[in-house]
């Protein structure tokens, strides 16, 4: 099912994809060090990446590409101990993932992509913003997300 050679918009969505998976295991260890209060939030969170993760995975399955799985376990980029490192951690998983939809905005020459993709890095971005506010950065927006 899967070619070799990867044309520039499949090769972006398995990124995409993988950043996705990592992302919905990132919310995990979010979840065991947020605050208690933000339990809704974190729910929502991972309930949008696990529901971009299934789109995608299906995006990829349509153009006869295998999609990858999940890796047995991911590394966090710095300890997480508590709230506001869990809080820090959100923020870091927004930027991966903008990062990655933003190459698909990038690479996609199908329409539907193209759309998903705006779509996905805009979902990412207002969640990045929400945990940015919830740590008290100002601004909490970024001028172009997904700028690496």
């Amino acid at each position: 099912m899967s070619s070799p050679e990867l044309g520039p918009e499949e090769q972006a969505l398995v990124d995409a994809l993988n950043a996705e998976h990592a992302a919905v295991f990132g919310y995990g260890v979010v979840a065991a060090f947020s605050n208690p209060a933000r339990g809704g939030e974190v729910s929502a969170d991972t309930a949008a990446h696990r529901a971009r993760r299934d789109a995608t995975i299906d995006a990829l399955t349509a153009a006869s590409v295998t999609p990858p799985v999940a890796a047995p376990g991911y590394t966090v980029p710095f300890p997480v101990t508590d709230p506001i490192s869990a809080a820090q951690l959100a923020v870091q998983i927004e930027t991966d993932v903008a990062v990655a939809w933003r190459s698909v905005v990038e690479r996609a020459t199908a329409e539907s992509t193209r759309g998903a993709a705006i779509e996905a890095l805009t979902e990412s971005a207002l969640r990045g913003a929400r945990w940015r506010v919830n740590l008290g950065v100002a601004p909490p927006t970024v001028a172009l997300p997904g700028q690496p």
